[in-house]
């Protein structure tokens, strides 16, 4: 029988795995407990980022597919990460993946952002993190376009765009 605090409770299950809330059913990695160079308290990061913002960049969540702004971003610059302003990307290797969310096919330098196993949710992905702050920007795959074949599946509100 299905009662209103069952349903309640299912609704909110389905909630936490759309929003992405890294940890629901899997531990944190070796790598989330890692000190970056650019460091703040929870209070800090709360105070400085939007609550959206906070959500992705801190707790690993994802935003809504077809979102962000930076998915029409055409000008030539740097896709910034929004934590620490840390240069991620650059206009030149980003293409239009048919996702919702920007889609790279590079970092702009190899050391700009950290890899992690992510198995949350029962899914074998790889996650991207500013190797500067920490901060979570999403996850890479590898059926993206040459000259690498990856693409960098971004959350745009973890990231800021400066014009050249």
């Amino acid at each position: 029988m299905m009662t209103r605090r069952n349903t309640l409770f299912s609704l909110g299950a389905v909630a936490a795995g759309i929003a992405g809330v890294r940890g629901l059913f899997e531990p944190a990695t070796a790598l989330a407990a890692q000190v970056f160079p650019y460091a703040k308290t929870d209070a800090q990061w709360k105070e400085m980022l939007t609550p959206e913002q906070y959500r992705v960049l801190r707790k690993a969540g994802t935003e809504a597919p077809h979102s962000s702004h930076l998915n029409k971003e055409k000008r030539t610059g740097t896709f910034v990460c929004a934590g620490c302003a840390q240069a991620l990307f650059t206009s030149n290797t980003k293409f239009e993946s048919g996702t919702g969310w920007p889609s790279f096919y590079q970092p702009i330098a190899p050391k700009a952002v950290v890899e992690d196993s992510d198995t949350t949710f029962g899914m074998k992905r790889t996650e991207v993190l500013c190797s500067n702050c920490g901060g979570h920007l999403g996850h890479v795959f590898d059926d993206g376009p040459q000259p690498t074949g990856l693409r960098y599946c971004m959350n745009g509100i973890a990231m800021n765009f400066k014009v050249a």
